[in-house]
């Protein structure tokens, strides 16, 4: 019995080191994306895409493997947690790729179109804002550190301050009829990366309540909002 706990574990632990590992080409392919939408490169853009199947053949196989232990094994509530937390992470990794995914297409669509310097700025701000968010969340998993998962939201805050602003930039553009269908497109990334920031947050709280036993829904400010009854 000891020997078949201790291989149960092991499984887990083998799991989340793969979705760290997605975590980690996740904020690769953020990157990826608002450069090749920023620049117009479509090779990045095709990265893209093909890096995203990727994402998208782990997270058949997590789920597999998620499957086959449950049916296997007997969790206890601590265990229950971490798998409950690896199922939705690995849920929230894959539509985090498709976002990225959804930028790429757009970088598509937009090609031969002239960009907009101003809305450029606000894209690649918001990039290195998600990716500085994904990279907290990794090590807040990692270190198992509920503090560090709480600030998330903060580091969120300025990500939709620039999501919602950009409607201002494309007005400012609307007498370019090319321009503006750039531009428009580029409120298209902007929402998605908001996302991004967003499902960042998400895994934020998946880890407290790892931690804690608690669903909580975090606050504007970071600090962690009323918990969830199940």
């Amino acid at each position: 019995m000891p020997e078949i706990r201790t291989a149960f574990h092991q499984e887990l632990e083998d799991m989340e080191r793969t979705l760290l590992g997605v975590a980690d080409q996740a904020e690769q392919m953020v990157q990826k994306a608002v450069e090749a939408f920023t620049t117009g490169r479509l090779d990045l853009a095709d990265e893209v895409i093909v890096a995203d199947e990727s994402i998208d053949e782990t997270y058949i196989e997590i789920h597999n493997r998620w499957m086959q232990l449950m049916a296997r094994q007997q969790p206890l509530a601590s265990d229950l947690r971490l798998m409950s937390m690896l199922l939705h992470v690995n849920t929230t990794l894959e539509r985090m790729g498709d976002q990225t995914v959804n930028i790429a297409k757009l970088t598509r669509a937009t090609d031969g179109l002239p960009r907009v310097d101003a809305i450029v700025e606000r894209i690649q701000e918001m990039g290195d804002l998600v990716r500085a968010m994904i990279r907290t969340g990794i090590e807040a998993v990692v270190r198992r550190d509920a503090d560090e998962a709480r600030l998330l939201p903060a580091m969120d805050e300025p990500v939709d301050r620039l999501n919602r602003d950009m409607y201002q930039e494309v007005v400012k553009v609307g007498n370019d009829p090319r321009q503006l269908e750039w531009a428009t497109k580029a409120m298209m990334v902007a929402r998605a990366l908001e996302r991004v920031g967003d499902q960042v947050v998400d895994i934020g709280e998946q880890l407290v309540f790892l931690l804690t036993g608690e669903r909580v829904e975090f606050n504007e400010v970071g600090l962690g909002g009323l918990p969830q009854r199940e």
